[in-house]
């Protein structure tokens, strides 16, 4: 009978192998239900906010969070600083965060970042930098948590674990292979406009004091009457934005792949301070739909949409211990206080649980508790337990509501409404425009920044053994400037003439 079984489960097996090898395999969550769609989150209507019920997303999430022990996943080299931010303009019309009150002073630790790369990875490597700011306000902690580069490779939170396993080592040689990424890539067309800003000059810096920062996201705005605005953040570096070309950055590898983190002590030990305003963009809810392509699109930017200075930020103080402060720093962008709230943003909206979630699993579920992650306020909760927990609670209560404990919600704080119409879906949002801003970005560059970025993108596009891929990708450059992708073409040795007939079957 034994020998039956076997027989049975070989066959079963062999007739399971025999399929995948005639195409491609179900994709199916960790529980084996077969994946429905694995490219577009499940939102409330075409336009609003992502379900907790997608489970997919949740699950790619949580296992993506989970991947390393204890280095970061994403952005694990990283140097800290603490300073203040000093707001300067009252903009109570637009948000009732204290803030932004003038004159307001609010202590801020911030950590600058690659992405990619490990902890002990080279600084001049090639890579958005991540720009997070905690800012410990009088009404708890606000994280802004950004790049230097205003845009994102995706627009969809789904996309991310695909992305970040794409762009790492490879798992059989673990070594970075342009033909791993670029063939996620040509997938991923919105990806045009952040790949062209992240293979300029602009993805290998001079120093973190000679960069901007962006929010990347649009987030709201709440003021005391319940109005709503979106806005966008961006830091504007008072000491200039200065890069390196790749053969600069290749020089300065070889004497010094921590040049970065020691511009920065260096700077803040001599009293040389760096500073950066903070500007917003602003656009009432009504204006969403008069552009061309989403403005809540995390690969777009807001242009001709003006800037507004709302306050300075001055780095003065070094961290005394890297690791109790830098790495354990838990920045996360669902650090909100009242009047600042998510947009509808597909990326920002998996951010808001996935940053969290992957600070309780390294750092530890009282992270929060740590004297770099304290809020400068009281807190005052129900949450009990845990690992490392260091708190001093005392009596039988813990639960609310409750006629033997004076706790209860704020109604001030409640979060605005949104109005929902429509069914529960997944779509791809409806205007993508995936390739013109990456045109214009391209267009904006001197003509020795275009050859330095068509040198830097060749340098791995042309590594690419698919022609599939390749010209894909080439048809995507060229939809976005036919120059651009013309002298890319001419620069990986393709045909030109291939790469324009494959752009001219893409609509934007």
């Amino acid at each position: 009978m034994s020998r039956i079984r076997s027989l049975r489960f070989s066959l079963v097996a062999l007739a399971a192998l025999t399929a995948f090898q005639a195409g491609a395999a179900t994709l199916t969550r960790d529980n084996g239900a077969p994946v429905g769609d694995n490219q577009n989150s499940q939102t409330a209507g075409p336009n609003g906010p992502v379900l907790l019920q997608d489970v997919q997303l949740l699950q790619k999430l949580q296992r993506f969070d989970r991947e390393r022990i204890p280095e970061r996943v994403v952005h694990a080299r990283g140097t800290g600083a603490y300073g203040v931010f000093v707001a300067s303009k009252d903009i109570s019309d637009l948000t009732r965060a204290k803030v932004f009150t003038p004159g307001e002073e609010t202590p801020v630790f911030v950590r600058f970042s690659s992405v990619i790369h490990g902890n002990h990875s080279p600084e001049t490597l090639r890579d958005p930098r991540g720009f997070g700011t905690k800012f410990y306000t009088r009404e708890g902690n606000w994280d802004l948590v950004g790049n230097n580069l205003p845009v994102f490779f995706i627009r969809d939170a789904i996309k991310f674990p695909d992305m970040v396993h794409s762009l790492k080592p490879a798992p059989d040689t673990n070594i970075q292979d342009p033909n791993r990424f670029f063939d996620f890539f040509s997938h991923q067309p919105e990806a045009t406009h952040m790949l062209t800003r992240v293979y300029s000059d602009y993805g290998t810096p001079t120093s973190y004091r000679e960069m901007d920062g962006n929010s990347v996201h649009a987030y709201k705005f709440v003021n005391a009457k319940g109005e709503i605005h979106y806005v966008k953040f961006h830091w504007k570096s008072l000491q200039g934005q200065k890069t390196l070309t790749a053969a600069q950055a290749e020089a300065v590898q070889g004497k010094d792949f921590n040049h970065m983190t020691k511009d920065l002590i260096g700077a803040i030990n001599k009293g040389d301070y760096p500073k950066w305003d903070l500007y917003i963009q602003v656009l009432k809810p009504e204006q969403l739909a008069k552009f061309d392509f989403d403005p809540l699109d995390a690969t777009k930017i807001w242009p001709d949409v003006p800037e507004v200075k709302i306050g300075t930020m001055t780095l003065n103080k070094n961290p005394s211990n890297v690791f109790l402060e830098t790495e354990q720093a838990a920045l996360a962008p669902s650090n909100l206080v009242p009047g600042i709230e998510p947009s509808e943003d597909r990326l920002l909206q998996g951010r808001i649980f996935s940053y969290a979630d992957t600070q309780f699993h390294r750092v530890g579920t009282n992270g929060l508790q740590l004297p770099i992650n304290r809020p400068r306020t009281s807190v005052v909760n129900y949450n009990q337990d845990g690992s490392m927990n260091p708190g001093a609670k005392q009596g039988n209560v813990n639960y609310e509501p409750s006629e033997r404990a004076d706790l209860a919600a704020d109604a001030a704080a409640k979060y605005s409404r949104l109005p929902l119409s429509g069914t529960t879906q997944q779509q791809r949002i409806a205007r993508t425009q995936n390739f013109k801003q990456a045109g214009d970005f391209y267009r904006s560059l001197s003509a020795q920044e275009q050859a330095n970025l068509v040198s830097n993108l060749a340098g791995d596009l042309g590594q690419v053994k698919d022609d599939g891929v390749k010209y894909t990708m080439l048809s995507y450059f060229y939809k976005a400037d036919a120059n651009y992708g013309r002298a890319l073409a001419q620069a990986v040795k393709a045909d030109p003439a291939r790469a324009q007939a494959l752009a001219a079957k893409l609509q934007d």
